[in-house]
C-alpha cells in the first residue's frame, strides 16, 4: 500500500521516458544507421533515413502532449517552455546539419557520420530539458562523444589528426572539472536533483553565498566555459576549425553553445520555479565573475579575429566572441533578484533568441564554405573568397547576409539579437550591491566590440565584390549545403524584417517573474 507521495514520484519516474520521446527517436534513429552500415555502405540510403528521423522526431515533439511532473524535486526531465524551445532548435539544426554534411561524407564511414549527427542533436535536446546533475552530465557526454567520431572519421592529414586530438583532451578535462564542480554540488545540497539544489541553496546561501559553492560554480563555469568558447578556454577552437571538417565544425560552432547555456541557465537556477531566490546570493560574486569572463571573451575574440587570414581561423575567433555576446545575457539575467520592476527583456529571453540567430547565421556562414570547398581547391584564406560575387553570385550573396548578420546590421537576425542581449543589460538595476553601473558598463564594452568585428566581417565582403578572382570557381556537388545555405539566409533575413514570432517563443520559454518587493538579500 503507497503513500500519496510514493504513487506521485512513481509516476514521476515511470513517466521520464515519455517526456523524452523524441530525443529516443534520434537515438533510435542513429542506432538503426549505426548498425545498418556495418553491412550496407549506401551514403544516401542513411542519409534518407537519418533524415527520416528527424521528422519523424519533429513530428513526435509537436503532437505528443507531456505535462509537468507532479514531483519536480525528483523529476531528472523537466519538459517546461524552455525545454521545448532548446528541442525545437536542436529538431531543425539535426536536419540542416545533415544537408550541410550530405557531401562531406563517403561510402566508407556515411553512417557514422550521420548516425553521430544525430546522437549530438539528441544530447542538445536532453541538455535543455535536464533537471538532474547525472542527466545534464549524460547529455553533455552525449553531445561531446560523437564530435570525438565525428572528428576523427576523416582525418587523413596531420591538421586533421591534431584537431581531433586537442578536441579530445580539452574536452575531456573540461567534462573532469565540471563533475568537480557538481561533486561540490552533491554535497552541499545532498541531491543531485537541480529543483531539489535551488530550494536548498538559496535557503542556506540567502544572505551570503559560502565558499564551497561558490567553489562548485566557478568549476562548473569552467567546464562550461570549454563548450561556449569562453577565455580562457577557447585554446582549442581557431587550431579544431581549422583542421577539422567543414560540416563536423560548424556543429561544434553551434552545438556546444547551445547545450552550455541551457546547462549554465539550469545550474544559475534562472529558470527554476524561484528565479527570485537563486541558488547563489544575488550579493554574490558569481555575477561579477561572470561579468568579467564576458568582458574578456568578447574583446578577445574580436581582436584575435583582426589579425586572422584563415577563414576558418577568423570565424573560430568570431564564434569566441559571439560567445562574450551570449554571456551578456547570463550577466543581465542574474541581476532579476535585486530589480525592483520587472524588466522590459529578460536575460534568458534574450539567450534564446541570439542563439537561434547565431546559429542561422554561422552554420550558413560554413554552409557556403562547404559549398565552394573542392578537394584540388579548398577554400582557405579570404584571399581565396575574392570574386565570389562575380563567379558565384548566390553564394555571395548568402555569405554576404550572414556576416551582415554577424555584425548587427538592422534587418538581419543578428540585430534582433544583440539589440534584446543590450537592452536586457541596459534594463538591469544600477544599485544592485556587488554590480553597481557594470550592467551598463558592459554594454558599452559588447558595442565597442561589435564595431571592431565590423571591421573583419566587411574585408570578407569587400573581398567578394570589390576583388577580382585570383582563381577559377570551384566546380562542386554539394548540393545539400548550397540548400541549407539558402534556407539559413532566407530565415536570418526573414528572422530580421518579422522577428515577432521568434521573440514571442522565446519570452514563452523564459517568462520574467512579476516582482512585487526587492528581494530578501537586499
Amino acid at each position: 500500500m503507497y503513500s500519496l507521495s510514493d504513487v506521485v514520484v512513481q509516476d514521476t519516474l515511470r513517466g521520464t521516458f515519455r517526456l523524452a520521446a523524441p530525443e529516443i527517436v534520434l537515438l533510435a534513429t542513429a542506432c538503426l544507421v549505426l548498425l545498418g552500415g556495418a553491412f550496407f555502405n549506401r551514403r544516401w540510403l542513411w542519409f534518407l533515413v537519418s533524415f527520416a528521423g528527424v521528422i519523424v522526431a519533429a513530428i513526435v515533439a509537436g503532437t505528443m502532449k507531456t505535462a509537468m511532473p507532479e514531483a519536480p524535486n525528483v523529476a531528472s526531465i523537466l519538459p517546461d517552455a524552455m525545454a521545448g524551445f532548446i528541442r525545437w532548435l536542436a529538431i531543425a539544426f539535426a536536419g540542416i546539419f545533415l544537408l550541410v554534411c550530405a557531401s562531406e561524407t563517403d561510402r566508407t564511414n556515411a553512417a557514422e557520420y550521420f548516425g553521430c549527427s544525430l546522437v549530438a542533436a539528441a544530447g542538445v535536446s536532453l541538455a535543455g530539458r535536464a533537471n538532474d546533475l547525472v542527466t545534464l552530465f549524460l547529455a553533455l557526454e552525449l553531445l561531446s562523444i560523437p564530435t570525438y567520431v565525428l572528428l576523427y572519421l576523416p582525418a587523413k592529414s596531420k591538421a586533421n589528426q591534431e584537431a581531433a586530438a586537442k578536441y579530445f583532451y580539452l574536452s575531456v578535462l573540461s567534462s573532469a572539472v565540471l563533475l568537480f564542480g557538481f561533486s561540490y554540488l552533491y554535497g552541499l545540497a545532498g541531491s543531485t536533483n537541480l529543483t531539489s539544489i535551488a530550494g536548498t541553496l538559496s535557503k542556506s546561501n540567502a544572505e551570503q553565498t559560502s565558499p564551497m559553492a561558490l567553489i562548485a560554480v566557478v568549476m562548473a563555469i569552467a567546464g562550461i566555459g570549454f563548450r561556449i568558447t569562453a577565455v580562457p578556454f577557447h585554446f582549442y577552437a581557431p587550431d579544431v576549425y581549422e583542421g577539422g571538417p567543414t560540416g563536423v565544425v560548424a556543429q561544434i560552432a553551434f552545438w556546444p553553445k547551445v547545450a552550455g547555456l541551457a546547462a549554465l541557465v539550469r545550474l544559475l537556477g534562472l529558470v527554476s520555479p524561484d528565479p527570485l531566490h537563486p541558488p547563489f546570493a544575488p550579493g554574490s560574486q558569481v555575477p561579477l565573475l561572470l561579468w568579467i569572463v564576458a568582458v574578456l571573451t568578447m574583446t578577445f575574440g574580436n581582436v584575435l579575429a583582426l589579425l586572422q587570414d584563415n577563414v576558418r581561423r577568423m570565424l573560430a575567433y568570431s564564434g569566441v566572441a559571439h560567445g562574450g555576446y551570449l554571456l551578456i545575457g547570463i550577466v543581465s539575467a542574474s541581476a532579476l533578484p535585486d530589480a525592483k520592476t520587472a524588466p522590459s527583456v529578460g536575460g534568458v529571453e534574450a539567450i534564446l533568441v541570439y542563439l537561434a540567430a547565431y546559429g542561422a547565421m554561422t552554420v550558413g556562414a560554413f554552409a557556403v564554405l562547404q559549398y565552394l570547398n573542392a578537394p584540388e581547391q579548398p577554400v582557405e584564406s579570404i584571399d581565396d573568397l575574392a570574386g565570389l560575387g562575380t563567379s558565384k553570385p548566390i553564394s555571395a550573396a548568402c555569405l554576404g547576409v550572414f556576416m551582415l548578420s554577424m555584425i548587427g546590421l538592422p534587418l538581419t537576425a543578428g540585430f534582433v539579437g544583440k539589440f534584446m542581449l543590450f537592452l536586457g543589460a541596459m534594463n538591469a538595476p544600477t544599485d544592485s550591491p556587488s554590480m553597481g553601473n557594470l550592467y551598463q558598463i558592459l554594454v558599452v564594452v559588447a558595442a565597442v566590440n561589435a564595431a571592431i568585428g565590423a571591421i573583419y566581417y566587411l574585408r570578407v565582403v569587400g573581398v567578394m565584390y570589390l576583388r577580382t578572382a585570383l582563381r577559377p570557381a570551384p566546380k562542386t556537388r554539394a548540393i545539400g549545403a548550397s540548400f541549407a545555405a539558402l534556407i539559413l539566409a532566407a530565415a536570418t533575413l526573414i528572422l530580421g524584417f518579422y522577428p515577432q514570432p521568434l521573440v514571442k517563443a522565446a519570452r514563452k520559454a523564459a517568462p520574467i517573474p512579476a516582482l512585487e518587493a526587492p528581494s530578501p538579500a537586499k
